[in-house]
């Protein structure tokens, strides 16, 4: 959520404080030297401190405009870069978020020119935050994609952590629960390693929230109240303001409307201590619902109005002022025709009311018409962005995130150089035989049958499906983004894959064929690139696809065959059994393993989902 995004980019900002209770000692203490010092009121360092130490969005403010003030002064870019991030990011916070965006991208541009690597993608998360709170997705996504980016070059791994918790976060306010339930797993494992209980808090409340919307309401409540217990002891109730809010939630699904309230109600103070408009307005509107289920309807009118305030605060506070302009000038206006009417002969009263009836009939078609054209609007807009989503995601489905989005601002997606990739090629035992004789339908649920489970295997490891053709499966890892395991991870998903092909035989089907399977494996450079002009499609080519190809064909039935390459990258972790060297169409004499099986399962078992390449 808002809250959450924004206080855990905040607490990255300030890892010299150990905690919150000593954190709002120093910002106490660094508050008096500057009231108390006028020397030192333009000195860049200290109001780098406060602003980047306050938790309240006005402080925020006031203590950036100082720094950026004094920047400009003594021409500093590094704290004028410091200063419009930090208030970019209180922006944010107060809903304010066309300054927001002023803010940051002028920081971007200092952090670029600075050569700053790990402050330019702290900040494009920042942007990223931004984007998805105004509910633009793509460019929300592109951003973040940019900020992981930029932090694996400058090697902050911690950063990279507070960043896929961010991304998971905007993935639950997508109603993508799966996907944001691993992103945020990853991003707690960091945490962990880190041994960082206050970022592993909100993880545990993130997953808490989406479990809660998955309907695990007993995982869901534990999660939560860990999440707060941990949570208070750091004295952080900015957090507590969004797991209050989903306990209220879990507590209304068990019909303890009580306790639904009691928790709503401690949301709201948490909101109200922080003046989070965003929160106020939820707090608010969950309050209201719960009074109406218990026949309160005074406290429900009472919190509804609340709501109505922050709602309209938040989405149109400049046009509700002009409108309330533009009505008092209405009133004046009317108030002076009827002194003038007053002056008037009498013989001209009749004409200035006919006058004023047709005029406001005029006014009352004129209305009718803007208002069926404004519906009409919203209702083609409507059908355009959902035919639009409904474009990106097909387009998602076809390429990889990234090569989708060079495809979409560009026109055309160059192709890419791989160092070091990692290809698998399947094939069935006779299955031509098997295609002969028997009927489309059957052949086509066959092929599916393997085929939907490798998809899953794909995915749960990491890969990037590259393509099918017939009976042949593709796959690869380390592309679009390079890793470290590409091999290890191929050859886990192969040894699933081939687990899954010899248990399938035990399952007796009316509908589907059991086949045996080959499976081959290489390691070594490729490029990759978007392929067509009508029909894209994303592939990979050179010499290690070709050796990929040949050790599956050179495989045996049942068995994982991999080259020299690939072994020296995966044998501290897989038992494989030497073959001896191997002819090879057009490669000559090579060394070829089968894969036996996995040294230490647990081992990979508890590694074997992190984000590490990725």
């Amino acid at each position: 959520m808002y809250t959450l995004r924004i206080i855990v980019i905040l607490l990255f900002l300030l890892p010299g404080f150990p905690g919150i209770g000593q954190e709002r000692y120093d910002l106490d203490s660094l508050k008096q030297i500057f009231y108390s010092t006028p020397s030192r009121q333009n000195d860049l360092e200290l109001l780098r401190a406060i602003s980047y130490g306050s938790m309240a969005p006005d402080s925020i403010v006031k203590f950036s405009d100082l720094l950026i003030k004094a920047s400009l002064e003594s021409s500093n870019r590094y704290f004028l870069m410091k200063g419009n991030h930090k208030r970019g990011v209180a922006w944010q916070r107060k809903g304010e978020y066309d300054k927001a965006l002023e803010d940051l991208f002028k920081a971007a541009e200092l952090a670029d020119a600075m050569d700053s690597i790990s402050s330019l993608g702290n900040t494009y998360i920042e942007i990223a935050n931004v984007y998805s709170e105004s509910d633009n997705s793509t460019l929300a996504f592109s951003y973040y994609n940019r900020g992981i980016e930029a932090l694996r070059r400058g090697g902050d791994s911690l950063a990279v952590g507070l960043t896929l918790y961010n991304f998971g976060d905007d993935l639950y306010e997508s109603g993508k629960l799966d996907s944001a339930l691993l992103v945020t797993r990853q991003a707690r494992t960091i945490f962990k390693k880190y041994k960082r209980s206050d970022y592993e808090a909100y993880s545990l409340g993130n997953l808490g929230r989406i479990y809660a919307r998955q309907g695990q309401m007993d995982r869901a409540e534990g999660l939560l109240n860990r999440a707060i217990d941990t949570l208070e002891q750091y004295e952080d109730y900015i957090a507590i303001t969004d797991f209050a809010g989903t306990l209220a939630e879990v507590a209304l699904e068990r019909g303890d409307t009580l306790a639904a309230i009691r928790f709503a109600e401690r949301s709201l103070e948490a909101a109200e201590n922080f003046q989070l408009k965003e929160d106020l307005k939820n707090a608010h509107l969950q309050l209201s619902q719960l009074y109406e289920s218990v026949g309160d309807s005074e406290e429900a009118l009472k919190h509804y109005k609340q709501f109505v305030r922050f709602k309209d605060n938040l989405e149109n506070v400049e046009a509700y002022r002009n409108m309330a302009n533009l009505r008092t000038d209405y009133e004046l206006a009317k108030k002076q025709n009827e002194v003038d009417l007053l002056n008037e002969q009498r013989k001209n009263q009749q004409i200035i009311v006919v006058a004023s009836i047709i005029a406001l009939g005029l006014i009352l078609l004129l209305a009718l018409g803007l208002y069926r054209r404004n519906k009409f609007i919203g209702r083609t807009k409507k059908i355009i962005e959902k035919e639009k989503n409904r474009s990106e995601l097909l387009l998602l489905n076809i390429l990889p995130q990234e090569t989708a989005l060079e495809l979409k601002e560009k026109g055309r997606v160059a192709a890419k150089r791989f160092e070091s990739a990692t290809i698998l090629f399947t094939d069935f035992k006779n299955f031509t035989h098997y295609a002969e004789n028997l009927s489309p339908e059957e052949l086509v649920k066959s092929v599916d049958f393997y085929f939907s489970e490798f998809d899953r295997i794909v995915e749960k490891f990491g890969l990037e499906k590259i393509k099918t053709v017939g009976d042949a499966y593709m796959c690869a890892s380390g592309v679009p983004f390079p890793s470290e395991d590409h091999a290890e991870r191929v050859v886990a998903a192969a040894c699933e894959m081939l687990d899954f092909v010899n248990d399938a035989k035990n399952l007796t089907s009316e509908v589907e064929t059991r086949f045996d399977i080959r499976i081959g494996i290489n390691t070594g450079p490729v490029v990759a690139g978007v392929v067509g002009s009508k029909k894209f499609a994303y592939d990979i080519w050179g010499d290690a696809v070709n050796i990929a190809s040949r050790m599956e064909t050179t495989s045996e039935n049942g068995k994982i065959n991999i080259s020299e390459n690939t072994y020296q990258l995966i044998k501290e972790k897989f038992q494989c059994s030497f073959r001896g060297e191997i002819p090879v169409k057009h490669k000559g004499m090579m060394k070829m393993y089968f894969v036996d099986c996995m040294k230490d399962p647990a081992s990979w078992l508890q590694n074997e989902m992190q984000l590490s390449g990725k």
